[in-house]
């Protein structure tokens, strides 16, 4: 069964008839048959040529690359084929009406508070932050347009994010949300486990026949898959903060796992490994699903979320956002 792999070591990646060569600096080589690898994901400084590039387009197989600090830079996405006009043409009608657009985005927004309330639920002493999200539920209803839902969004997320200093132990905290650069350990860790997400969407849809770059609440853009961005939305909560909860109340990540400097910080190597660890762990999990009567992984589950979208712009079936029942 395929999986993904997660290179931090510097080197080199090279292909050898059907099977990929990961070399580090010290000559060491492993070698990865192709049919075992689902993605590949690379944290060090690697080079690799054309020919192995061809052969893992050939071969359906996706490169997601991260900088020095381990947030996403871009991805190698092999040449579509699973390529439909006729739905990319029903996902930009859904785009440019905005009763339509507005219906999806408002949804996406929906999900995410659902699942940030769900957090913290599991925790005492959150209630006053339950309610601000909870209000912000409601507003989103009132809501008349995409800045409006998003300053929602915006408002649940500041509620959230002051509950971590409840939820959080070993003298975690954070006092806002920075990004650019995270300003601490725990912006740290939400920064990269965002990171994380937005690659594991940006693989599902692209086993589907979505355009990953024709979005809603984010606005679609040059040099992005802001449809991915969309998606993460709800699934950010669900997997990564969940991980980040574990990682830190369960004494399994310190402060020796983050490099901090004056004005930025970020996880290190070991810090990365144990994150990449359980977050593996957590999209292998499986749930019973109610509908398909089966256990499904966390991993499908954001596929059958694309498989959502596609039913709702080919009109088959209206678009409501997962809500995790468990």
């Amino acid at each position: 069964m395929s999986r993904p792999y997660y290179i931090f070591s510097n080197g080199r990646i090279s292909r050898k008839e059907n099977t990929v060569y990961l070399e580090n600096e010290k000559g060491e080589k492993k070698a990865i048959p192709i049919e075992d690898i689902d993605v590949i994901h690379l944290f060090g400084e690697i080079d690799m040529n054309t020919k192995l590039l061809n052969f893992l387009s050939q071969q359906n197989k996706q490169v997601h690359i991260y900088n020095y600090y381990g947030y996403y830079a871009g991805s190698f996405m092999p040449r579509d084929k699973n390529v439909s006009g006729e739905l990319t043409v029903k996902q930009v009608q859904h785009y440019l009406d905005f009763q339509k657009r507005f219906f999806i985005a408002r949804s996406f927004v929906d999900g995410a508070l659902f699942h940030m309330a769900r957090n913290l639920r599991n925790y005492q002493h959150t209630e006053e932050f339950i309610a601000r999200i909870e209000n912000e539920m409601n507003n989103i209803h009132l809501a008349k347009t995409i800045p409006e839902l998003m300053s929602c969004e915006g408002r649940a997320k500041d509620a959230y994010y002051q509950s971590f200093n409840i939820i959080l132990k070993q003298g975690f905290t954070i006092e806002k949300r920075e990004k650019h650069p995270p300003s601490n350990p725990v912006n740290a860790l939400i920064s990269f486990g965002n990171a994380m997400t937005y690659s594991l969407v940006l693989s599902e849809i692209y086993h589907t026949q979505l355009n990953p770059t024709i979005s809603y609440l984010h606005e679609p853009g040059e040099k992005r898959y802001s449809l991915s961005l969309d998606l993460a939305e709800i699934f950010k909560p669900l997997i990564a903060d969940t991980i980040i909860f574990k990682l830190i109340n369960d004494n399994m990540t310190e402060l020796d796992d983050f490099e901090e400097k004056i004005d930025y910080c970020y996880l290190n190597e070991t810090g990365r490994k144990k994150f990449v660890q359980e977050f593996d762990k957590k999209i292998a999990t499986t749930v019973k699903h109610r509908k398909l009567k089966r256990k499904v992984s966390y991993r499908t589950l954001v596929r059958i979320e694309c498989y959502k979208l596609i039913k709702h712009f080919l009109g088959d079936e209206s678009y409501s956002p997962f809500k995790a029942w468990w």
